[in-house]
């Protein structure tokens, strides 16, 4: 009877493991304007759980947003899923406020020791931890507006590498998600806009590695919030998204009893195609054609012969309501 609980508990684990994604841990650099939407934060934990997993290596996190707050509660927020040693690079030492921004309510509540004045320039960090890394092994996946990685392209040799920033990519990075932009086609979207008028344009133009794009219309679709609950009210989940629902300019007329708000889930699925890909489950990457940006934050996709683009991007073949349940999962740390 013994052998006969070993022997079912080694099929149940061998089952168990069989489900898990088998590879090497991706390594992956977060560019964010965490503190606007609360889906960088989001995005954020799932990136925590899939590094505590063993399924990704979180290199850095890149603030694009110089909100006063942001580097502590990205701080905070690092410490409480236990990795107070993943560094924060900044866009600007020229810090601004924002009160109804959800970074102040994460820094107030937990424990954080650097101040936008203690992390380095992101420019300075990308060169630093590029040059660190082995060839084409890093994801970048951004889910903000573009102008830490035009300035890393723009950048010349330095102590960290002789190589100009466009070479650093070309031969270190991997991919590129990217959160932004509308499929097939869109007038105006926040991170490909930023108010920086050619930004989103230049990158794109610049960029000869792969780029996966997940547009707005796609988390658009998948609302998460009001589970968050589950993560417990000392969680950065609970404390910022219960903040941004009833303090973001346009969730306002949503916020009701002081609870969560159902919200737009877009940086979340940059985050899960980077790490799990998950092509031809949860989504189909359309290949064959180009992004083309405009200077103020429309694009549209060029369909072209040349099989060899670099351009992709995803279009769900989950449902809305499936989605919401998987990217639950990954935020609350239950998969």
């Amino acid at each position: 009877m013994k052998w006969f609980f070993i022997c079912t508990l080694i099929v149940i684990l061998f089952g168990f493991c069989a489900d898990q994604p088998k590879h090497e841990p991706v390594k992956i650099i977060f560019d964010t304007d965490f503190g606007g939407d609360a889906d960088d934060l989001g995005a954020l934990a799932m990136l925590h759980n899939f590094h505590n997993r063993g399924e990704c290596e979180l290199l850095t996190v890149m603030l694009w947003n110089t909100e006063e707050y942001a580097v502590p509660a990205v701080d905070a927020v690092n410490r409480y899923y236990g990795n107070p040693g993943i560094p924060i690079g900044t866009r600007s030492r020229e810090p601004h406020r924002l009160d109804w921004q959800h970074a102040k309510p994460i820094a107030d509540a937990l424990p954080h020791e650097f101040t936008i004045e203690d992390v380095p320039l992101a420019l300075n960090l990308y060169r630093k931890i590029l040059a660190e890394q082995e060839g084409q092994s890093v994801v970048v996946v951004t889910t903000g507006p573009l102008a830490n990685i035009k300035n890393l392209i723009e950048s010349g040799p330095d102590d960290y590498s002789p190589l100009t920033g466009k070479e650093l990519i070309e031969q270190k990075v991997k991919k590129f998600s990217i959160m932004g932009g509308q499929f097939p086609e869109g007038e105006w979207e926040w991170n490909f806009c930023g108010d920086m008028e050619g930004v989103t344009k230049f990158v794109i133009e610049n960029l000869t590695v792969p780029i996966v794009f997940s547009g707005y219309e796609l988390g658009v679709q998948i609302k998460t919030g009001p589970r968050l609950i589950e993560a417990g009210k000392d969680s950065p989940l609970y404390i910022g998204y219960k903040h941004f629902s009833r303090h973001a300019p346009w969730m306002n007329e949503y916020y009701r009893e002081g609870k969560i708000t159902p919200n737009s889930t877009y940086d979340q699925t940059s985050v899960l195609y980077a790490v799990r890909g998950g092509v031809g489950k949860y989504w189909e990457k359309i290949e064959n054609g180009i992004c083309v940006p405009d200077d103020t934050g429309g694009n549209y996709w060029k369909e072209v012969d040349d099989e060899n683009t670099n351009h992709a991007y995803l279009v769900l073949l989950k449902t809305p309501e499936e989605m919401e349940d998987i990217i639950y999962s990954f935020m609350l740390d239950n998969f």
